[in-house]
């Protein structure tokens, strides 16, 4: 790597290092979920609720102690969330709608908007996107969910989640495209996993509340236990995978209303225990894959739909070929952080004046470093989705 694109890696000293790790780690099992090296199998772990978890920390320790519902900051907000998750996303979507010569206008649209998981039977032109509308869902609500934290406590902005959640069941009973049935929104949309969220949520709340008494953490019992937790309900979604008779509603429990807890917990480790683990997910490539890791998210279907499946021609062993493609996705991966999606982001921020710490991460989350924002890290299970699709 050249000394600029080091440069421009170093975004700044994190605050939580391990959980950019944790982002590479997620990307990573979520490629070899979609390109197993073995044909017809897959790892029975629901990533997307270690990065909804993720998603829900981020935005509170972010935003909380500064959200406003005044115009200019809202301004703010949405440029910032717009400028770190649109412009690559974007340009990978024109790229894959150019090689598969998509052209129906209603699909382009909502793939376009982002608004393409809420309506039942539209084409992911990138299919692991439908759980960035999910993500975009709780960007939009996040502001209002915060100040109703901050103001009246978090049991009234997770009562207002409550309600929002069946309003939408509500709606999904009359089977409208948008929205259809209620088990396309447990399983498809924010409403459906929102406690995923208010688990991140809670975890800032927590880590504020022990950063400001300056609380010592001692211990390795919250790394251990979280990891326990979360090992126990994989091994319980194994078994309901493996009954003759799938009980769709035993893994919505797990996946979208337990094992948020013990992912919280293990995260709460991870940012305030020292063990081996943070230590590894705290490393440099750990810390620029996890940079790219939004970018190695969307490209890694259209790479493995557009570009494996002729190294499978030449490599007639499927683990070479898989391992190549995972390779190779991570490098290009990195390359569009450091070259496009970064320098993108900042100069957007940068010319709507969105860089203000009041509504940054550098007042936040590192210290002291120019602005930089979060990635949005939003992955699917597969299985789940060919359950939705069903």
């Amino acid at each position: 790597m050249s000394s600029a694109a080091r440069s421009r890696a170093q975004l700044g000293t994190e605050k939580y290092p391990a959980l950019t790790g944790v982002r590479a780690l997620g990307a990573s099992v979520v490629f070899f979920d979609h390109y197993s090296p073995w044909p017809d199998s897959h790892i029975i772990i629901n990533v997307l609720a270690f990065f909804y978890v993720l998603s829900g920390f981020l935005i509170t320790r972010i935003y909380y102690e500064q959200v406003q519902l005044q115009r200019a900051w809202l301004w703010k907000y949405f440029v910032n969330r717009f400028a770190r998750i649109y412009p690559i996303y974007f340009l990978i979507l024109s790229v894959v709608v150019l090689l598969g010569q998509h052209a129906d206008p209603l699909t382009l649209v909502r793939n376009y908007t982002l608004t393409h998981a809420l309506f039942h039977g539209t084409p992911l032109l990138i299919p692991p996107s439908w759980s960035l509308t999910v993500e975009e869902c709780f960007y939009f609500l996040a502001p209002a969910f915060l100040l109703l934290a901050r103001r009246r406590g978090l049991a009234w902005s997770f009562a207002l989640a409550c309600v929002l959640a069946a309003v939408a069941l509500g709606i999904s009973r009359r089977q409208f495209e948008l929205l259809h049935t209620p088990m396309f929104v447990l399983t498809t949309t924010f409403f459906g996993h929102f406690v995923e969220f208010f688990a991140g949520v809670w975890l800032a709340l927590w880590v504020l509340r022990l950063e400001k008494a300056g609380a010592v953490t001692r211990g390795r019992w919250r790394t251990a236990a979280g990891a326990a937790g979360v090992a126990l309900l994989i091994l319980a979604m194994a078994c309901v995978y493996h009954r003759p008779q799938l009980n769709v509603y035993a893994i919505l429990l797990i996946n979208n209303v337990l094992i948020p807890a013990p992912i919280a917990l293990l995260y709460l480790g991870l940012i305030r225990e020292s063990t081996l683990v943070s230590r590894i997910l705290s490393g440099r490539v750990a810390g620029l894959m996890g940079r790219g890791s939004y970018s190695f998210y969307l490209l890694h279907v259209p790479i493995i739909g557009y570009v494996s499946t002729r190294i499978a021609g030449v490599m007639s062993v499927r683990p070479l070929y898989v391992v190549a493609t995972f390779v190779g996705t991570w490098l290009v991966a990195v390359a569009l952080f450091l070259l496009y999606e970064e320098p993108l982001n900042r100069l957007i921020r940068g010319r709507s004046r969105s860089k203000d710490r009041a509504v940054g991460m550098s007042g936040t989350l590192f210290r002291p470093a120019p602005e930089a924002a979060p990635c949005v890290p939003a992955v699917p299970s597969q299985r789940l989705r060919r359950m939705i699709i069903k």
